[in-house]
């Protein structure tokens, strides 16, 4: 019948927040082939049809959350002219994006290979590769801010830029044990205190 090629057809967008939202509340390790299917409401056969194993569906997942709920930060580091005006933006809406109840708390980057053992190290080092190129950006960003006179020339860059890592890694997890907003508003602004000049 034409019942079982039409079930192939899933709405994959939606397939794919769905899953994100599992592996975020759960973490990679923590969220079964058997769990991703009863969430999106197909059978095992579908799921590897559509992203090859549960491997591929997070892939997949992650490049769609680097899309939506995370491309906050991509947008501050573009936008702002300034290292400074970008790190203090990025950490308010690390503030309200890591503790919006529509979603699982924290950053998926961050929270989903967090308990992942040996067997899922892959995952781990390819998150943690992820995280590295955004750090990485982040650097990038304050050079400029250097070379332009905008921070002291023996700013250490890197060191800074390890900086709001930490801090950003901080914030998601507090925000999974359940600070709020405005906690983590006040993290942001403390943190700043820690930049090399008082602004832009």
């Amino acid at each position: 019948m034409g019942s079982t090629g039409r079930r192939r057809t899933l709405d994959r967008d939606h397939a794919v927040e769905q899953a994100m939202r599992e592996f975020w509340q759960h973490g990679y390790e923590a969220t079964s082939v058997s769990r991703l299917t009863q969430v999106l409401g197909i059978k095992p056969p579908s799921l590897y049809w559509a992203f090859g194993d549960k491997r591929g569906l997070f892939d997949e997942v992650v490049r769609h959350y680097q899309r939506t709920h995370g491309a906050f930060a991509a947008r501050a580091l573009e936008e702002e002219p300034t290292a400074y005006s970008a790190v203090r933006r990025l950490l308010h809406e690390c503030a309200v994006e890591y503790t919006d109840d529509t979603h699982p708390a924290g950053c998926l980057l961050i929270t989903a290979a967090a308990t992942c053992g040996p067997e899922s190290e892959d995952v781990r080092r390819a998150l943690q590769e992820t995280r590295e190129q955004a750090r990485a950006r982040l650097v990038a960003k304050i050079d400029l801010d250097v070379a332009a006179g905008v921070l002291p020339p023996d700013t250490d860059t890197s060191a800074l830029g390890t900086y709001v890592a930490a801090v950003v890694q901080g914030m998601s997890a507090q925000a999974r044990d359940g600070a709020g907003t405005e906690t983590l508003r006040r993290v942001a602004e403390l943190a700043m205190t820690g930049w090399p000049t008082s602004g832009p």
